[in-house]
């Protein structure tokens, strides 16, 4: 047996982001943003709860929020491969965004990055390897979101 807790940090906390498909052939190679909503959900096995019969102390994840704001709240994400990347430098030259060179964008590929730092998270936080990530669901509003899931052992 084993347990899921989870942590969302929804719409309101405020992790707002910019970025753009260019690849796409939609409007959304367009700059846009959302307001994102991040789920993560932790797992450990039923022998591995800690002293106080927990998964994750909550109050643990502050630092990690911290990562988050620094990746999301107010932050222009542009693909490493995009073409207009130099133009995207050059605005955070001039000031005009904060950028974050992140390997894709979008929702799906938003998931993996939030599932692959959390899982460093973890390590350095002192659970794994009794806890694991199971899984993390981003959001851009109630009819949009991925989530990337831990594969199966």
């Amino acid at each position: 047996m084993s347990y899921r807790s989870s942590k969302t940090y929804g719409h309101e906390a405020g992790l707002s982001a910019c970025f753009r498909q260019w690849r796409a052939q939609s409007h959304c190679h367009f700059l846009h943003g959302y307001a994102l909503s991040i789920h993560l959900e932790f797992e450990c096995d039923e022998d591995d709860l800690d002293a106080r019969n927990w998964c994750v102390d909550f109050g643990s994840l502050k630092s990690f929020k911290g990562q988050l704001e620094d990746t999301f709240d107010h932050k222009t994400l542009v693909a490493q491969d995009d073409p207009l990347l130099p133009l995207f430098k050059d605005m955070e030259a001039a000031g005009l965004v904060q950028v974050v060179i992140v390997p894709n964008t979008g929702c799906e590929a938003f998931a993996k990055l939030v599932f692959e730092g959390a899982e460093l998270w973890l390590s350095d936080a002192g659970y794994a390897p009794r806890v694991r990530m199971h899984s993390v669901t981003i959001k851009e509003h109630a009819g949009n979101g991925a989530t990337y899931l831990r594969s199966p052992a």
